[in-house]
């Protein structure tokens, strides 16, 4: 291994988080410490294809990406079944890889299980954690089983959306603000807050464009949302705790707050909560973490009822690194530096495939020694 380790970090995807990836990315780059490692970037089109390091940089520099693509597309045969990953072959020295590639692909497992197969290090969690939690509907089974308070709902698919009416949800779920969510979206894509038919109808209609599973979930009443961020493997820690406070009464965090426009909001950095409270947020947080798997990093996005009471909404993990970004301004603002931070993320990825190359996949016989792969440090 040289001095320096060198990393892969891969922006973009396929899905409608591309823009928000190509940001995260930027600013994950800018913070990197560069006398600890050499950083090469690639892009994956928006057709899914994984681009090589010059047309990527020039991406990531600014250039306009959908001619570059283009002209690269025009080259490629379309018939060769390793196309979308040919630009492996530009990766041979790499020791680590890093994805900021939000929702599709980079979040729902995807990514995770071709580094595996590559045998390297990679930052957040691995292939079944990172598909159980992009799942809202799998993810929402898992915490009801380990018994942390989330929103109910009833899940929608082609088979039973037709029973449902808005009347017959709001009957079964005892409120009329509702949530309708596509399962498998990110950054607020896909969904709506319905108080009626029309609205329901919708919001059902546009869920629906991103998945065969559709989430109706009860609202809460006169909610707050707040938000912490989790780091770690085995033993994992959190961030202060963070809030967001919206203008409107009836709003909510949606995707033009998150990453378009955010002024219009007052983010409360650390939010000033009763320790109590503060403390449930914090376990229920960790709690789910290992519910779910989940190693590197996560933030865990709750709600907060009128009464104080807090339900677990989703994780993230991979969350946006953007300007705007709630995972890395909550550790700044708990002593952390953005830094740093990347530097702990990287250590825990090591760790973590450290860890993981001690396990065997074969058959071993009590008292023979195991025949693997050897620690990634000594590698």
């Amino acid at each position: 291994m040289s001095e320096k380790l060198n990393i892969a970090l891969f922006f973009g995807g396929n899905s409608s988080e591309h823009d928000v990836s190509k940001r995260s990315a930027r600013n994950i780059y800018d913070a990197m410490d560069k006398d600890r490692y050499n950083v090469t970037v690639f892009l994956i089109s928006k057709a899914g294809y994984l681009m090589g390091k010059d047309l990527s940089w020039a991406v990531f520099e600014g250039a306009d990406e959908d001619p570059l693509v283009s002209a690269a597309m025009a080259e490629v045969d379309l018939h060769d079944p390793l196309a979308p990953i040919a630009a492996l072959a530009e990766m041979k020295d790499i020791d680590l890889f890093y994805p900021v590639v939000h929702g599709n692909l980079g979040e729902d497992g995807t990514l995770q299980a071709l580094f595996r197969i590559l045998q390297k290090p990679f930052i957040g969690a691995g292939t079944a954690a990172s598909a159980l939690s992009f799942d809202k509907d799998l993810t929402k089974r898992i915490l009801n089983q380990a018994g942390i308070r989330n929103t109910q709902y009833v899940l929608l698919t082609d088979q039973n959306k037709d029973a449902y009416s808005y009347e017959t949800l709001v009957a079964e779920l005892g409120t009329e603000v509702l949530f309708v969510k596509a399962a498998k979206q990110g950054s607020s894509v896909g969904i709506h807050r319905v108080t009626n038919e029309q609205e329901y109808q919708k919001g059902l209609a546009d869920a629906f464009q991103y998945d065969y599973k559709v989430l109706v979930e009860a609202g809460l009443n006169q909610p707050r949302e707040v938000f912490i961020s989790i780091l770690g493997n085995e033993q994992p820690r959190a961030s202060k705790i963070g809030g967001i406070v919206l203008p409107d009464k009836d709003g909510w965090y949606d995707y033009e707050n998150k990453f378009v426009d955010a002024s219009g909001m007052t983010f409360e950095l650390p939010a000033i909560l009763e320790p109590a409270l503060a403390a449930e947020i914090t376990q229920m947080a960790l709690d789910a973490y290992k519910a779910l798997g989940l190693v590197g990093l996560t933030r865990m996005d709750f709600m907060l009822d009128a009464d104080g009471v807090p339900y677990l909404g989703e994780p993230n993990t991979l969350p946006g690194f953007t300007n705007i970004s709630l995972y890395p301004q909550m550790w700044e603002v708990s002593g952390l530096s953005y830094t740093k931070l990347i530097d702990a993320i990287i250590e825990y990825a090591i760790a973590e495939f450290d860890r993981n190359s001690k396990l065997s996949y074969d058959f071993v016989a009590l008292g023979e020694e195991k025949v693997g792969h050897k620690e990634y440090n000594e590698a």
